[in-house]
Order: structure tokens, then C-alpha cells, then sequence
């Protein structure tokens, strides 16, 4: 059974926890999926993932990109799961219905803790999640490190 990740981001900007997070999960042998709640939003992960670390390189792609399926990280602005992904990543207001998760291991919810639909938006979901049984582990960032908050066995 799937399990989702909330990650309310306090002190570090999307534009650096997210290549931590991928490098992560490529780490263990996933593929992941990074859904987008925006075009503008898609284009600028992009570019920071092709810059954000001089000595490191993140192999990814968008899902308009040539092979889609041959990418290890496909950015994506809608449902499919083009590159069989075993970690699912919304960013910027994108959603996840419950159904949904349960084809992945692995769904992070990132979140802005200074955008107020952004967390009203993580509380829905979280309810959600929770109804439907699935296992939720919030996390928050408290100065340079992460701090579980709560958890939900599902």
C-alpha cells in the first residue's frame, strides 16, 4: 500500500528540497513522476533542476520532451504516468485523487507554509487520505532540518 509524504516548507524554497527529495528516490532505484500546478511553474522546476548543484546531475525531463517513458524524473502537468513512476511529487498546487495513489509506493505532497490555499489545500488532502485508510506522515521543517509532525497508519 502506498504511503503519502507531506512536506510543509518553511525555511528552504521548492527549488532546493525538491532535487534532495529525487536524488533520494533515484537513490533507491525509483522513478518518479513530479506533477506541476502550472505550466510556468513546470518550465522553472526544470530549469532549477538542470542548475541547482554544480558538482551533480539530475537526470529528468518534461513529459512534452522526446521519450517521455525513458526518463527517470518526468515533470508533468497532468495524470498520466508516462515514465512508469514509483513516486509521485505535486508541487505547486497539483492534485492527487485517492484512487490515484494507490499506484504509486510513494506520493510527497510539497507545500509552501506561507501560501494559505497551499496548506488549506494539504489539509484537504490530508483529510482525504486519512478517510480513505491510507497511510499519511506530515512533516515540517523546523530551522535547516525536518521534523514528523504527525502520522496516520491509514
Amino acid at each position: 500500500m502506498a504511503e503519502v509524504l507531506f512536506y510543509h516548507l518553511t525555511a528552504t524554497p521548492l527549488e532546493r528540497t525538491l532535487p534532495e527529495l529525487l536524488e533520494r528516490s533515484l537513490e533507491r532505484g525509483w522513478r518518479v513522476l513530479v506533477r506541476c500546478g502550472s505550466a510556468a511553474g513546470l518550465a522553472a522546476l526544470d530549469l532549477a533542476l538542470w542548475t541547482y548543484r554544480d558538482e551533480a546531475f539530475l537526470p529528468h525531463g518534461p513529459a512534452s520532451g522526446s521519450e517521455p517513458d525513458r526518463q527517470p524524473v518526468l515533470l508533468t502537468l497532468d495524470a498520466q504516468n508516462a515514465n512508469a513512476a514509483d513516486v509521485l511529487m505535486l508541487v505547486e498546487g497539483a492534485k492527487v485523487t485517492v484512487p490515484e495513489i494507490a499506484g504509486f509506493v510513494r506520493v510527497c505532497l510539497l507545500f509552501d507554509g506561507g501560501d494559505p490555499a497551499a496548506l488549506s489545500s494539504a489539509r484537504e488532502t490530508w483529510r482525504d487520505v486519512k478517510e480513505a485508510g491510507v497511510a499519511a506522515v506530515y512533516w515540517a521543517q523546523e530551522g535547516d532540518r525536518w521534523v514528523r509532525k504527525s502520522a496516520s497508519d491509514g
